[in-house]
């Protein structure tokens, strides 16, 4: 009994880490799994939509408690983990609320960290069994 929980118990602390890499990274998660060419198109894709939304003015919105909306922007900017933390620290993201590409940038932002968020519930139903091997 014991040993089952022991074993369980590291089940669930693997599983933790490869939720964190698939967050922190986008598509890490599938390429720990063995899912190369998802991994990398996952990877390319939302890295290009971030790197595309700052490109386009776009802004990694603050976490503002008392505006609902700019918090739930913010959360959804999070989503991305590391290139998010990354543009922070360097400085992008601040935004440029004239140019005419605001918006479409934000949009971008916003779209490539809760499709991250989901890409991470995608590595986390594979890993557990769930989602058999196709798409």
């Amino acid at each position: 009994m014991v040993a089952t929980t022991t074993r369980d118990e590291a089940g669930r602390t693997q599983l933790l880490l490869l939720c964190l890499a698939a967050w922190l990274l986008p598509g890490s998660g599938h390429l720990l799994l063995g899912r190369r060419q998802k991994g990398a198109a996952l990877c390319l894709v939302l890295l290009f939509m971030f790197v595309f939304g700052l490109g386009l003015s776009g802004r990694l919105f603050p976490f503002h408690v008392f505006e609902p909306l700019v918090v739930m922007a913010a959360i959804a900017d999070l989503g991305l983990g590391l290139p998010w933390v990354v543009a922070k620290l360097l400085g992008y993201g601040a935004g440029d609320v004239v140019a005419v590409t605001f918006e479409y940038g934000n949009t971008f932002l916003i779209v490539a960290g809760l499709l991250n968020m989901l890409v991470v519930l995608d590595t986390y139903d594979i890993a557990v069994g769930r989602k058999e091997g196709g798409a």
